[in-house]
């Protein structure tokens, strides 16, 4: 059997993968559901998680970022923004700096849907790991930080 054939490898390392593709796969589950109550397709959710992220982070959000983030082109992007104003989730503004650029607002609306439908899951999360020690912590932190970096890198 060729290495990486399905059901070749096995042990606590691919456990743990296991463990991380099926939070991912319930995630997703999620958010299709929360987008289907709200009259969403799965990228809005995904553009909404962008444009949050980006706020947190305190870089200014654009059409451009946006569609980099999202691997959508200027048309699909336009079509995922123009969605969202609809639904009074995500405003265009002028950037203060410079009135030439428009800037991505998420308006509180959708903050406040969100933290309804994801709020109890995000507690519940923060809640054990509140259990853990700096060590766990720090050992958690590493773990996702470089699994994501393996899903990002150019050449997987």
């Amino acid at each position: 059997m060729a290495p990486g054939v399905a059901g070749e490898r096995e042990g606590p390392e691919m456990e743990i993968f296991h463990l991380l593709r099926a939070v991912a796969v319930e995630y997703g589950l999620r958010q299709a559901e929360f987008a289907a109550e709200h009259g969403m397709h799965v990228t809005d959710v995904r553009a909404l998680i962008c444009l949050l992220d980006a706020e947190r982070a305190g870089t200014d959000a654009t059409a451009g970022f946006l569609g980099a983030g999202l691997g959508l082109n200027s048309a699909g992007t336009t079509g995922v923004v123009d969605r969202l104003e609809r639904l009074g989730l995500v405003s265009r503004v002028r950037d203060v700096k410079d009135r030439r650029r428009v800037l991505l607002r998420v308006e509180d609306r959708a903050k406040e849907l969100g933290w309804s439908y994801f709020g109890p899951l995000i507690d519940s999360t923060v809640g054990v790991l509140s259990g853990f020690d700096e060590r766990h912590m720090a050992a958690v932190r590493l773990f996702l930080q470089t699994a994501l970096d393996a899903l990002t890198t150019e050449d997987p």
